[in-house]
């Protein structure tokens, strides 16, 4: 396993969080990376072992409740990039399997480094490996820690992705959830009203209905109900969060973080342009100011980000006002 550089940096000086050389090299990851997966033992790495990914998300991941340091040791490892991605099969992998590479992508995100060249290697599985994680953004759950942990995770990759449609690999996956096509989760008069405003949109809207196959027509219904879906999902966590007494602080994480998500996808053009209209039908902003978690101490993150929300939707939200944006 590649070992970090010598530094004359004082102790109390280096990155907050940061590893040692030591550290590094007495942790059990190392031992553990050296024999499957760390670049400089290639030539006498055991055979993957599907076990070992199962193991290290329990471990090193879950019963550490997502400690940086654990997770910033697999990324020094490479863990995600010599063993996680190359050994993907989507018809076959398991929910730590793709948990695990979720929590890697974020980390190195959150790292700022290089993310998207790990697909360069095995990429046929990346647009499997996108739907399974929507799939799993969608899963009803209890209310745990652990859960909206998972949750938490996920909804953080998928906010990375919209925030990289310049990517093509993320773009190819991420605009077909965003398109015209989405309007189909509104009420009938509803989208009617919307697309009597700008007569171009009506005509696109009428090729979509042509072009659709039958064969596809669940698949296709499924992907355009997915960003209402997920919102519907988060405010039924949001309102389950009582104004007093015991809560699961995962969950006010969770609301936080969708908040976040909602600001980036008003933010920017590909997206604001036809999620505006379903974010309106939802009255996100209306029972976000309703939700009990603005009683609470806890609340305070999500008030703000409730402000910056409203903000960033405009007073006009017929779509030849947000035609006009364009």
């Amino acid at each position: 396993m590649t070992k970090t550089k010598q530094t004359d940096e004082p102790a109390g000086k280096m990155r907050k969080g940061a590893l040692t050389v030591a550290q590094i090299n007495a942790d059990e990851l190392t031992f553990l990376a050296n024999r499957f997966w760390a670049p400089d033992t290639t030539d006498s790495h055991e055979p993957y072992n599907p076990a070992i990914v199962e193991e290290i998300y329990r471990r090193e991941i879950c019963e550490s409740r997502y400690s940086m340091r654990r997770i910033m040791m697999l990324e020094f490892s490479q863990y995600l990039e010599n063993y996680l991605w190359p050994n993907y099969r989507g018809e076959v992998a398991t929910r730590a399997h793709l948990m695990s590479i979720v929590v890697m992508l974020n980390e190195k995100f959150r790292e700022k480094v290089e993310v998207w060249k790990v697909f360069n290697v095995n990429g046929e599985q990346f647009p499997e490996f996108f739907q399974h994680v929507l799939e799993a953004c969608l899963e009803e759950s209890a209310v745990s820690e652990y859960n909206m942990r998972e949750q938490t995770s996920l909804l953080v990759f998928l906010n990375h992705c919209f925030n990289s449609m310049e990517v093509e690999l993320c773009r190819n996956q991420a605009k077909r959830l965003v398109s015209l096509a989405m309007w189909s989760c509104l009420q009938p008069k509803r989208r009617d009203q919307e697309l009597k405003e700008i007569p171009e949109w009506r005509k696109f809207w009428k090729k979509l209905q042509k072009r659709d196959k039958p064969d596809q027509k669940q698949k296709l219904e499924w992907e355009r109900h997915f960003l209402q879906n997920l919102t519907i999902k988060f405010m039924h966590i949001l309102e389950s969060i009582p104004g007093e007494g015991p809560i699961c602080e995962e969950s006010v994480r969770y609301c936080e973080r969708f908040l976040e998500f909602l600001i980036d996808l008003e933010a920017l053009l590909p997206t604001r342009r036809f999620f505006n209209t379903v974010m309106d039908d939802c009255h996100v902003v209306v029972r976000c100011s309703m939700a009990p978690l603005l009683q609470r101490d806890e609340g305070n993150l999500f008030a703000r980000s409730i402000s910056m929300c409203n903000d960033m939707s405009p007073v006009d939200q017929s779509p030849s006002a947000m035609h006009k944006c364009y």
